[in-house]
């Protein structure tokens, strides 16, 4: 049968089961089979691809955690420790680190793709982050990356200390939303640590005034890390694969890609809605429904992993699950 919104709606109604009684799972199905157009998606390959950067504004004390940590975290990542790796290697997923612009010498380990852009951006709360040619940069070693190989869907984390305020700031600059109401705690800061993020950033925000362009608020406030997984984003939808999208820091990717490339949001489902304070705020923004809610704010691409087997099982869904006719099943009054 020929592909059209009409024949999958009447692919789906027809399972034996009353009509959208499977809820989400009936939406990510025909998301699914419209993205690869076709009644019978196929939905068994995944890779999580892990964008490590660190971040200038760090250096004030945003975080509750030293930018060492990136770095720390990066050799977590390679040698299989991090929770992104557990929830990987249970749900068989391969996983590939990005070094972005980890602050101090380049790590030498054969598995790190070496993507460098700096040792990390600028402090954006007094200047740019990065430059235009490290901003296209980031996009076109984004796209790279996600040229390389083929999936049926992607997941992307990151790591960087310092990311949940470059993230904080895209949202503000790029929908003009409350900056207190986006400003969350990141890694655990105290209330003291809160007031000063809370201060740093309106710091950093009033250096621009109003709304940007994404390609401006990427290079104003934006993370190697985001950058370049935005770059993957684009390359990504156009090539017909389907994204998980993370948390918070992910999202801010996602609404920058989105706003370079309306048409890459069909290709996107939101994993989860994490308890970063701000990441509530921008799923509205962006009219994203996630699938889970589980309190989490890792990152690390660890809440697109945990949604991956709901989005397989959406596919086999629509592939396996018998019609009313091809079982016998009556079907309503």
């Amino acid at each position: 049968m020929p592909f059209s919104a009409a024949a999958l709606q009447n692919a789906i109604d027809n399972k034996t089961k009353p009509p959208g009684s499977l809820g989400q799972i009936e939406r990510i199905a025909a998301q699914i089979a419209a993205l690869q157009k076709t009644l019978v998606p196929k939905m068994e390959s995944c890779r999580l691809t892990i964008f490590a950067g660190d971040h200038g504004i760090a250096a004030n004390g945003t975080s509750a955690y030293p930018q060492e940590v990136t770095r720390q975290m990066v050799l977590n990542f390679l040698g299989g420790g991090a929770a992104a790796n557990v929830f990987a290697r249970t749900l068989n997923v391969g996983v590939q680190v990005v070094d972005t612009g980890v602050a101090g010498e380049p790590i030498s380990h054969p598995a790190l793709l070496n993507r460098r852009l700096g040792a990390g951006t600028e402090d954006c709360s007094i200047r740019a982050a990065m430059t235009t040619a490290q901003f296209d940069g980031a996009l076109e070693h984004g796209r790279g990356i996600a040229d390389s190989e083929r999936f049926d869907a992607v997941c992307f984390g990151e790591m960087g200390i310092g990311n949940t305020s470059s993230a904080t700031l895209i949202f503000h600059k790029l929908f003009d939303l409350p900056l207190l109401e986006l400003t969350g705690r990141g890694t655990g800061l105290d209330d003291d640590g809160l007031r000063r993020k809370a201060d740093i950033l309106r710091a950093a925000a009033n250096r621009t005034p109003g709304k940007l362009s994404a390609a401006d608020v990427m290079m104003e406030y934006g993370g190697f890390e985001i950058a370049m997984m935005t770059g993957a984003m684009l390359a990504a939808a156009k090539s017909g694969t389907l994204i998980i999208v993370d948390g918070f820091i992910a999202s801010a990717a996602a609404a920058t890609a989105m706003a370079m490339q309306a048409t890459v949001r069909p290709a996107m489902i939101f994993a989860h809605t994490s308890a970063e304070q701000g990441h509530a705020l921008a799923l509205r923004a962006l009219d994203a429904e996630p699938l889970l809610n589980l309190n989490m704010r890792l990152g690390e691409g660890t809440g697109a992993l945990l949604a991956w087997p709901l989005i397989k099982s959406a596919a086999a869904m629509l592939t396996e699950m018998a019609s009313f006719d091809s079982a016998g099943v009556s079907g309503p009054a």
